[in-house]
């Protein structure tokens, strides 16, 4: 038998952000909607109160710059490169004008950093970014290797991002092949 664990309680920031996204959710005919708990400060330890926290990444790198909106981004699907411009990559006649190597982060930070990346080459007018995740050499759940490998097509896919992506591929040989992947990024409005 496993010894239950102690519900933990939720801290300030954790109760306003969940008043935020349930403030316009209405109850179902018939619910009553719960209070919201109320958060006493949790006792933060020595150690942890010694260190400064670090600071944010910027995520809109360019003043003035808001990245467009996912709900234009629903109606974009997905293509591949296209058979010319993943050649001409492949054999360096093409510009990559970005990359990012996600070795050695773990998933939320890859996520973050490759989120903040794409803003940023978005904003500047990039074309085609180089995304590196490794192959992995921990097999995941379902026997394959590379967590990284496995999430960054989803990620690149999510209705979120759709907006600012065209499409994506496996990279060549030469730039990780497939450890890596050609990002495709679209023209912002105006350019």
């Amino acid at each position: 038998m496993t010894p239950r664990r102690r519900r933990r309680d939720l801290s300030r920031e954790e109760i306003e952000l969940w008043r935020h996204v349930t403030q316009d959710v209405a109850p179902q005919p018939g619910a009553v909607r719960p209070a919201a708990p109320e958060a006493e400060a949790p006792a933060a330890p020595a150690a942890a109160a010694a260190k400064p926290a670090a600071p944010a990444p910027r995520a809109y790198p360019a003043a003035g710059y808001t990245p467009p909106a996912p709900a234009a981004a629903k109606a974009a699907p997905l293509n591949a490169l296209g058979r010319a411009l993943r050649q001409r990559i492949a054999r360096g006649r093409a510009p990559i004008d970005g990359a990012i190597d996600l070795h050695g982060m773990r998933q939320a930070e890859a996520h973050h950093a490759l989120h903040s990346f794409i803003l940023r080459h978005h904003a500047q007018g990039s074309r085609v970014v180089l995304v590196v995740t490794g192959k992995g050499s921990r097999l995941g759940e379902a026997g394959e290797a590379g967590v990284l490998r496995r999430s960054a097509p989803h990620w690149l896919a999510s209705a979120d991002w759709r907006a600012m992506i065209v499409g994506f591929e496996q990279a060549g040989r030469g730039h990780g092949g497939d450890g890596a992947l050609y990002v495709h990024l679209r023209r912002r409005r105006g350019d």
